[in-house]
C-alpha cells in the first residue's frame, strides 16, 4: 500500500449503497429518455415516459435514502435552507455534499416536469436536455465524492466518477429494457436500448480495467473476498450480459438486463465495503 494517511472509515451501509445504485439508474434512464426525445421517433414514447418516471422516482428514493442515513434525519432540510435565515436557500460552493444535494434536487425537478409534460416543443426538449446532463451528474457524482475523501481505494484512483457514470448508463438502459416491453414499446425501441446497453457495457468494462490498473500500488487489497466479488462483477455483470446481447435474451440469469442490474449493484457493494474493510489509519512503506 502507498504511504498515505487515511481517515477513519465512514462505515457506510446499505442506505448509501442503495443511494449510489438507485441514483445511477435514475440518471442513466433519464439520459436515455432525453436522447430519444431529441433524436428518436414518436413510437419511442413508452420508453421516454418510463425513463422520465424512473428519473423522478429515483430522485425521490435517493433523497429518502440520504435522509435516512443521516444520524439526525430531521435536520436534512439544513442542506437546502439556511437554518438561521429561513427560507433563504443554502448553497455551499466548497462542499461536494451541497453540490450533490442541489444536483439531485434540480434533477428531480426536471424529471417531474418531463414526466408530467405530454406536450413536446422546444421548452420540453430543453428541460429534457438539462435533465439529461443533470442525470449524468447524479450518476457520476457519487464516484467523484468518494474520490475526494481520504480513504484507501476511493482516494487512490481518479476513475471512480467515470466508472459510476458508465455503470449508471448501463443500469439505466437495463432498467428501461425490463420496463419498456411491458408498456408497449415497439421492437425497434427495444433493439435500440439493447444496442445502447451493449455500448455502455463495453465502455464500463474498459473503465473498470483502467480503474483496477490505477490501483496497482495497493493491489494486495484485491487478494480478498472483495477481489473475488469484483471478478464476479466483471464476469456476471458485464461479460455475460454482453454475450447475451449478441445471442438472444431470456429470463432470469439469461436476461442481460437482470444481470446488468445485479452487476451494477454488486459493483457499488465492492467499492464501498472493500474500503470500509481497511481499518488502518496510516500505512507506511515497511510499517503498519
Amino acid at each position: 500500500m502507498s504511504d498515505t494517511f487515511f481517515t477513519a472509515s465512514p462505515h457506510w451501509r446499505w442506505f448509501i449503497i442503495l443511494y449510489f445504485f438507485v441514483g445511477g439508474i435514475a440518471g442513466g434512464a433519464f439520459f436515455v429518455a432525453a436522447l430519444l426525445q431529441w433524436f428518436g421517433r414518436p413510437d419511442d414514447r413508452p420508453v421516454i415516459r418510463n425513463g422520465y418516471a424512473l428519473g423522478f422516482w429515483g430522485a425521490v428514493i435517493s433523497g429518502a435514502l440520504l435522509t435516512l442515513d443521516l444520524g439526525r434525519p430531521l435536520r436534512f432540510w439544513h442542506m437546502v435552507f439556511q437554518s438561521e435565515h429561513f427560507p433563504s436557500l443554502a448553497f455551499k460552493g466548497w462542499s461536494p455534499i451541497s453540490f450533490g444535494v442541489w444536483g439531485l434536487t434540480l434533477f428531480g425537478a426536471c424529471a417531474f416536469f418531463s414526466w408530467y409534460s405530454e406536450k413536446g416543443g422546444t421548452l420540453a426538449k430543453l428541460i429534457a436536455g438539462a435533465g439529461g446532463l443533470l442525470g449524468f451528474f447524479v450518476a457520476g457524482y457519487t464516484g467523484v465524492l468518494l474520490s475526494v475523501t481520504n480513504r484507501p481505494i476511493w482516494a487512490d484512483t481518479p476513475w471512480l466518477g467515470a466508472l459510476f457514470l458508465a455503470s449508471g448508463a448501463s443500469t439505466g438502459a437495463a432498467a428501461l429494457m425490463l420496463l419498456a416491453r411491458r408498456r408497449g414499446a415497439p421492437e425497434r425501441s427495444m433493439r435500440w436500448l439493447a444496442l445502447f446497453d451493449t455500448q455502455a457495457l463495453i465502455v464500463e468494462l474498459v473503465i473498470l480495467i483502467i480503474f483496477v490498473a490505477s490501483l496497482w500500488p495497493i493491489r494486495q487489497v484485491w487478494i480478498s473476498f472483495w477481489g473475488l466479488l469484483l471478478l464476479g462483477v466483471v464476469l456476471a455483470g458485464i461479460v455475460w450480459p454482453l454475450r447475451l446481447h449478441y445471442t438472444s435474451a431470456g429470463t432470469g440469469f439469461r436476461n442481460p438486463a437482470v444481470m446488468v442490474l445485479l452487476g451494477g449493484f454488486l459493483l457499488r457493494v465492492v467499492v464501498v465495503f472493500a474500503s470500509n474493510s481497511i481499518a488502518v489509519h496510516h500505512v507506511a512503506s515497511g510499517g503498519s
